[in-house]
């Protein structure tokens, strides 16, 4: 029998300078995998102490350390994991490599990182100790597992940072015989960061030169190099035995030509795509136990416990408060793909309507500048909060009307989905996950698809948000608004459908005695405190 599934994720961050970036919406889809996959799914994660730093023991709630061999900087290094049983999200394996974080930190510490490895190059260690865990890891603690995990295992790669997993798999394990039963399936969860090296930097990947035409890429742009470069997830798509994505209608994007399949269109077209949508959190996103909210609800009471919502909103960021003026709300990073410079172009066009409008978000300085000045131009209609602020986001969540996402791409989009549980309406651009999960005059409203070039805001995209404010005001208050704010709240947003979606699809790839896993109800997260943290 297939032992389990090892989800592969590398949980990581990139240093820049001084400032600190994080793969949020990977991460997020990471642990609600898990979560919906309970009991079916391994979670392994990787965390680099170069940037969140954490004592290395054995608390009480972890195994014995296990140890494996890996190779780094041409040495071969003896490296410490612990393993942590949580029966409620699987079993997570944090990886513990001293020599990697003395070294690195000092490197870092200098500033040589970047002239020793070159950018994001010091990640590729930590696919081997990925691949070696499953092998020696021992569940004797587990009521669900028992004994080695084995190497009949299904890796799940995503995205760039992970996408040398399968030719390591081949070159260091299968050549040698060892897991020869294993796949891996190689996620994409935004085509826009791909992993574009210079091309002599193959000779650091440690692969043979035989893999040289599944990283060999040729584009049109001088960064990091001009002409002949290497390309990490052209590599994982090719090299991968099955390749998704997070939602079906952004796998049809990324195979209909050059401009949304960013340069890899014809490289998908040959292997083939398959999206699946995401789910979303209905613990921790709940009208009826939302500790943000003062209001609780649900569908039979949902109007009454808005209106009183909505009240607490305005008076909370500031706005006049009057419960018959309809909100639109916007949560999100503030940066060209989210479009928050499409939305502060057409501010001005709108803004005149009965309407009010509050911002909620962080990212680069002039779109924060720009949200900020909002309350100076509109007192009295708009404001924009430039931090991040958990409690002001579940706030909007509930007290606003609409939702406005106005995407250049959205490979799935979360932010639908919490407004929709909470019956708040999504105004939307038509793109990726937003076209598959919001149904236009259902259960929210579609703008139509935007001009993906971030250089520039086309006028056209402008007006598209302008009329489709107009069209959300125009349907406020009526029976077709409320019927809408119902549909949204009676679907089933959480994780169990397309956990299940997923786990048919990773037995389609045969590997060897698998069979479905357990089935669960979708878990609450554990309480902080109750969590062992390594």
């Amino acid at each position: 029998m297939l032992t389990g599934i090892l989800l592969w994720h590398l949980s990581f961050q990139i240093c820049e300078k001084k400032n600190h970036m994080t793969v949020k919406g990977l991460s997020r889809f990471l642990y609600r995998y898990g979560k919906g996959m309970w009991r079916k799914t391994i979670c392994c994660k990787s965390r680099s102490c170069l940037f969140e730093q954490f004592s290395v023991g054995t608390p009480s709630k972890y195994s014995q350390p296990g140890f494996m061999y890996i190779s780094f900087h041409h040495q071969a290094n003896k490296s410490r994991f612990f393993v942590s049983i949580f029966f409620i999200f699987g079993i997570k394996i944090f990886i513990s490599v001293p020599i990697y974080y003395s070294f690195l930190c000092l490197l870092m510490h200098l500033n040589w990182i970047s002239r020793v490895l070159g950018p994001d190059h010091f990640y590729s260690f930590r696919f081997q100790a990925a691949l070696m865990a499953p092998r020696v890891l021992n569940l004797t603690g587990s009521k669900y597992f028992s004994g080695p995990y084995g190497e009949d295992v299904i890796f799940i790669a995503n995205d760039w940072h992970t996408a040398l997993l399968p030719c390591y798999l081949k070159t260091m394990y299968q050549s040698r015989g060892i897991y020869m039963n294993a796949k891996v399936a190689f996620c994409i969860h935004n085509i826009a960061y791909q992993g574009r090296f210079a091309f002599s930097d193959f000779s650091l990947l440690g692969l043979p030169d035989s893999y040289k035409n599944s990283f060999e890429f040729i584009d049109g742009y001088e960064k990091p190099v001009k002409g002949r470069k290497i390309n990490w997830m052209k590599a994982g798509i090719l090299e991968s035995d099955r390749v998704f994505t997070v939602s079906p209608y952004y796998a049809q994007e990324l195979v209909s030509g050059v401009e949304k399949g960013v340069e890899l269109d014809n490289i998908i077209r040959r292997t083939g795509i398959t999206g699946i949508i995401n789910g979303m959190d209905t613990q921790e996103w709940n009208p009826s136990t939302d500790k943000y909210i003062d209001v609780h609800y649900d569908i039979t009471t949902v109007m009454n416990a808005k209106s009183l919502l909505k009240e607490a909103l305005q008076a909370a960021v500031g706005l006049p408060v009057d419960k018959n003026i309809p909100v639109i709300g916007f949560i999100g990073r503030l940066e060209e793909q989210k479009g928050s410079d499409i939305l502060t172009a057409a501010i001005p066009k709108f803004i005149g309507m009965n309407v009010q409008i509050i911002i909620l978000g962080t990212g680069k300085k002039r779109f924060e500048q720009q949200i900020k000045q909002l309350e100076v131009l509109y007192p009295d209609k708009a404001r924009g909060v430039a931090k991040f602020n958990v409690p002001l986001a579940h706030m909007i969540i509930a007290g606003a009307d609409f939702m406005l996402i106005p995407s250049r791409f959205e490979p799935c989009g979360l932010i639908q989905l919490h407004a929709m549980r909470y019956g708040t309406i999504p105004i939307c651009a038509s793109t990726g996950g937003l076209v598959d999960t919001v149904k236009e005059g259902f259960t929210g409203i579609q703008m139509g698809d935007f001009n993906v070039e971030c250089s520039k805001v086309d006028p056209a995209d402008v007006l598209k948000i302008v009329a489709a404010v107009g069209r959300a005001l125009a349907v406020y208050g009526t029976l077709a608004f409320r019927e809408m704010i119902k549909n949204c709240m009676s679907q089933d947003l959480s994780w169990k459908g397309p956990a299940k979606n997923w786990e048919l699809m990773l037995l389609s790839l045969g590997a060897v005695n698998s069979e479905p896993g357990i089935e669960g109800e979708e878990i609450a997260p554990l309480s902080k405190e109750n969590v062992a943290t390594p």
